[in-house]
């Protein structure tokens, strides 16, 4: 086995092979438009809310600041994984160059971390805004944007911390990653050395931006829970629903998906399966999270509507004009 399955590691970059659902090309090419219009809507559903959020000065708030926080990583996170997926999806060519591989690994850690942490962020300011009553004072700009830039900061620390180690593992000869895209489960399963360094290493991190993250969201929504009961108000009920809501749906979505890509068992039926999750994750929580925020908060729809007024009527009073 030493001698037939030779290493491709770090000294000797080779490019590697991107099984996805190559065993299904019927399913592949219907992928490939579910792919298509969902990227197309993700591109345009959250560069409008980061437009939004910046031309209309009502949408000058904590909330929407993190909410295009969250939207240009959407963007930025589908748009490192989702044209080359196209690639594959279409033709027979399913290779990626090690530096590629590389690449989209340490993004994906990145931005998913980043994600992790923006979240719970966002759950603490739902918390103050709900729950205190000097929410200006408390969440002002300056703290929005050290929150923000430790969001960054600390996916970028996971990143520069767990990529290396994975990518020096020595990688079976076929090089053939089960997955569509490059991610450590999928390297770590490629790998025939010692790899309980790496998965310690998932372990512990999966407990550091998943669970502690997720439970301080808990935290924060069962304490406004709690302040919504002792109010015993439809009116503050509904106000803390539609303050809450949007946030909660994303949060669910997201972290559902994560734990289902990445704790699966280890057998073949659930690899596959697997697979759905993660294409969920990569390309179904970018699409929805901006349609989330935007058809369930008012204040996005109205300033929609202000803004496409406001262009119907200088056509109208460009054509009068004329």
């Amino acid at each position: 086995f030493g001698q037939e399955q030779a290493t491709v590691n770090h000294s000797s970059p080779v490019d590697f092979f991107l099984l996805g659902f190559s065993e299904h090309p019927g399913l592949e090419r219907n992928l490939f438009v579910v792919v298509s219009i969902s990227y197309l809507l993700t591109l345009v559903g959250n560069t409008l809310i980061i437009l939004l959020s910046v031309l209309d000065p009502r949408l000058h708030s904590p909330m929407y600041f993190f909410l295009s926080n969250l939207s240009f990583l959407d963007l930025y996170f589908t748009t490192s994984c989702v044209p080359q997926m196209l690639v594959h999806l279409w033709g027979p060519g399913k290779t990626i160059s090690f530096l590629g591989c590389s690449v989209q690994l340490f993004i994906f850690l990145f931005l998913g971390t980043t994600e992790c942490v923006l979240l719970t962020v966002m759950a603490l300011d739902r918390y103050v805004s709900v729950c205190q009553l000097h929410y200006a004072t408390i969440i002002h700009p300056r703290l929005c944007r050290q929150l923000a830039a430790m969001s960054w900061i600390v996916g970028l620390v996971e990143s520069v911390v767990q990529t290396p180690p994975t990518l020096r593992l020595p990688f079976c000869r076929h090089r053939r990653v089960d997955d569509f895209v490059c991610e450590v489960p999928a390297l770590i399963r490629l790998s025939y050395g010692d790899t309980t360094y790496n998965e310690i290493q998932m372990a512990a991190a999966s407990v550091f931006i998943l669970v502690v993250p997720l439970s301080l969201i808990l935290v924060s929504y069962g304490a406004i829970a709690r302040a919504v009961l002792r109010i015993n108000s439809a009116v503050a009920w509904r106000k803390a629903l539609g303050t809450c809501s949007s946030h909660l749906i994303v949060v669910t979505l997201f972290y559902s998906s994560v734990i289902a890509d990445y704790f699966q068992p280890k057998n073949p039926y659930a690899q596959k399966r697997s697979k759905f999750f993660g294409l969920f994750y990569a390309v179904g929580t970018p699409l929805l999270n901006p349609l989330i925020y935007t058809l369930r908060n008012k204040e996005v729809k109205r300033t929609l509507r202000r803004l496409l007024g406001k262009h119907v009527d200088s056509r109208d009073s460009q054509g009068r004009a004329a």
